[in-house]
């Protein structure tokens, strides 16, 4: 069950402006999620964000969206992504197997998205370290739920490299560059 680039899309629910302020970890989780995306849109790795209920919430957060190339945004008012039907015909036609989820709040819109792809049939990749809720215990839980359903826990760096590869490629030597060697002194907290 290793993740391939060709099968995989990053799906990032709800890190928006009106929420991160609030919600334990979620700076840490966003700057996980957001290293990620960027080797995502490296490897031309589908990511899509999610926004609930945005009027009320705002958008998503600036520091994220500038460190996107490309990305499509979903807004929702389901807390499960995969409740709103263009969302769901949309990931069913781009044909991808393999959905790596984070955001927040972890137990609420990242647990029923996570358990909504579960059961339509998708492979889910829990991005430990990118998901946060208001209170830690509850991002735990999730992850715990979500793992006993079927769900991967993993960590970006877990991610990068399988969507990687191999270490031979121009690719990777870029990647290693910009953002693997730098992040190698990093300490990561897993929620």
């Amino acid at each position: 069950m290793r993740l391939d680039q060709a099968r995989s899309i990053l799906l990032m629910i709800d890190f928006q402006a009106g929420l991160l302020p609030v919600i334990e970890g979620g700076e840490a989780a966003l700057r996980e999620a957001a290293w990620l995306a960027g080797i995502a849109n490296q490897l031309q790795v589908p990511v899509w964000l999610t926004e609930q209920y945005p009027e009320r919430l705002g958008g998503t957060a600036a520091t994220l969206l500038e460190s996107l190339d490309t990305h499509t945004t979903w807004q929702k008012r389901h807390f499960s992504v995969t409740e709103e039907p263009a969302f769901s015909q949309a990931l069913a036609a781009l044909g991808r197997s393999q959905v790596v989820v984070c955001g927040t709040e972890a137990h609420i819109c990242v647990l029923q998205s996570a358990l909504g792809l579960l059961a339509a049939g998708y492979e889910v990749f829990w991005l430990s370290e990118g998901a946060a809720s208001r209170r830690p215990e509850e991002a735990r839980l999730a992850r715990e739920r979500a793992c006993a359903q079927g769900a991967v826990a993993v960590s970006a760096d877990m991610v990068a490299y399988e969507w990687l590869h191999r270490c031979d490629t121009a690719t990777f030597k870029e990647i290693h560059r910009r953002y693997l060697k730098p992040r190698s002194a990093q300490t990561v907290t897993f929620y």
